[in-house]
């Protein structure tokens, strides 16, 4: 039987691609989302999407309410998502997110007898965000080897990600080179109700970005201007 591995889904680009390389190098993949009060909900929708179409062997949703402390435009409605760039960490950095997500998809993985999780942090192209840097991902694995049944035991916990050191086209080169659909994606963080970007956040901006260098077509459905 392959080596089981937790991978976090988001249901963005990012996550499908980290999924596609996971299934690639030969891991039974236990999909994991969270639905943590984020404004971009319909992201959860698409996770399914992607989950389904990449044959995972389980997919879960897990309800945690990140939203309860606030902190972030991705969680509160009364702060605004900026549509320029902006200097130092933007609001749309959810307080502790990575570290909770990490958390939870490593007792998944105690759980299952797993010692891999993937996640799809990236330090290039990115929002600066403080929990997708190498360093956070280092500490974390030690402290899962720390903490853990297995690690005690004389296992290891591995921390995946594949795509921390890649810019955004690299990313999107390799997915396709794996047969993602990225048209079953959503990376907005404001998204509407019929799941079209807003084109104008920051995540909108780097993935517009990414697949103009990538020299491949966009697929993402934006919102009519307007609207």
């Amino acid at each position: 039987m392959n080596e089981r591995a937790v991978v976090l889904l988001s249901g963005g680009l990012d996550s499908a691609t980290v999924l596609a390389i996971a299934k690639h190098e030969g891991y039974a993949c236990h999909a994991l989302s969270f639905d943590y009060g984020q404004r971009h909900g319909v992201e959860l929708t698409a996770a399914g999407r992607v989950a389904c179409s990449m044959g995972v062997v389980e997919h879960r949703v897990v309800k945690v309410d990140i939203a309860a402390f606030g902190g972030s435009a991705l969680t509160d409605p009364g702060l605004r998502v900026p549509e320029s760039p902006t200097a130092g960490i933007p609001i749309t950095y959810v307080p502790a997110r990575n570290t909770v997500f990490l958390a939870l998809a490593l007792a998944w993985a105690e759980t299952l007898a797993a010692r891999h999780l993937f996640i799809g942090v990236n330090a290039v192209d990115y929002s600066g965000y403080p929990d997708c840097r190498p360093a956070f991902i280092a500490a974390f694995e030690r402290v899962a080897n720390l903490a853990t049944k297995i690690g005690v035991e004389g296992g290891k916990i591995e921390i995946h990600t594949p795509l921390i050191d890649l810019a955004k086209a690299e990313i999107i080169r390799r997915g396709i080179e794996l047969g993602v659909d990225y048209a079953a994606t959503v990376s907005c963080y404001q998204p509407n109700s019929r799941g079209e970007a807003c084109g104008l956040c920051d995540s909108c901006r780097i993935r517009r970005a990414g697949f103009g260098t990538a020299g491949q077509i966009d697929p993402t459905r934006y919102c009519p201007a307007g609207e």
